[in-house]
Order: structure tokens, then sequence, then C-alpha cells
């Protein structure tokens, strides 16, 4: 089940703290700017990536997970269902921990690929709603 409560329990509490938030730039207007701003208020390091490169809740941004100079713990990615397998792909090949689609991001096959490949994965659901219930 992709949206499973231990798997969300475990994302959240256990994987570590350091966070790719794919999407994520200073447009206030977007979801993915303030699910940011809660993920850091739960002690999360947010990592902004976008083609933009900017920095976004002080945190300085990268074009892409490949350019991340240190390991990221959760890919949580705020890209439509037709362009979010190919972040979960990338998410595998930096040795992510965890994926998490946000609410309305759903990619069945991403998900069999990205647990195939051994990491924990979430769909159609958010950690700034899922974080304050634990």
């Amino acid at each position: 089940m992709y949206g499973d409560p231990a798997t969300i329990r475990k994302i959240l509490t256990e994987l570590g703290d350091t966070w790719a938030v794919v999407g994520l730039s200073n447009n206030q207007d977007r979801a993915a700017y303030g699910v940011a701003r809660v993920l850091q208020r739960f002690g999360k390091r947010v990592v902004p990536v976008h083609p933009k490169a900017e920095t976004v809740h002080g945190e300085p941004g990268y074009p892409s997970l490949a350019a991340i100079p240190f390991p990221v713990d959760v890919v949580d990615v705020f890209v439509n269902s037709a362009l979010a397998g190919a972040v979960a792909d990338e998410a595998v090949a930096v040795g992510a921990g965890a994926v998490w689609f946000q609410l309305g991001v759903v990619d069945e096959e991403a998900f069999a690929r990205t647990r195939g490949a051994g990491l924990e994965m979430v769909m159609d659901r958010c950690p700034a709603i899922e974080i304050p219930a634990l």
C-alpha cells in the first residue's frame, strides 16, 4: 500500500533529516514552499531542487538531485505524475533512503521500481499533514 501508516512513520521519524524537495522554488504560492517550511519546523533540513537552483528558506538550491554534494535521506516530489517516475529513479541512483510523492502524485510503476530497489516510498500523501499527527 502506498500510503501505509507504518511506512509514513518510518520515513518521518527514522530515515534521517535531510529532505531534498524536488520542485521547491521561492514561489510562495506553490505548495512546496509551505510544506518545506513545515518540514523545517519539525527539524528537517530542506534542500531545494529546481532548475532555477534558488536559495529557499535559507538553504541553497540545486538544479538536480545528482548535483547535491552530500547524502539525501528522503526525496519529496512536487512534480506531476508524468515526471515523477524519473525523479524516483534519480533518487534511487543518488542513494536516497526514501521517496515521497505528494498529494495527487501517483505512479504505480515508479512505486514498484523504487520499492524493488530497497527504498521506502509513499505516494499521494503530504508530510506537512502527516508529521504533526505523530
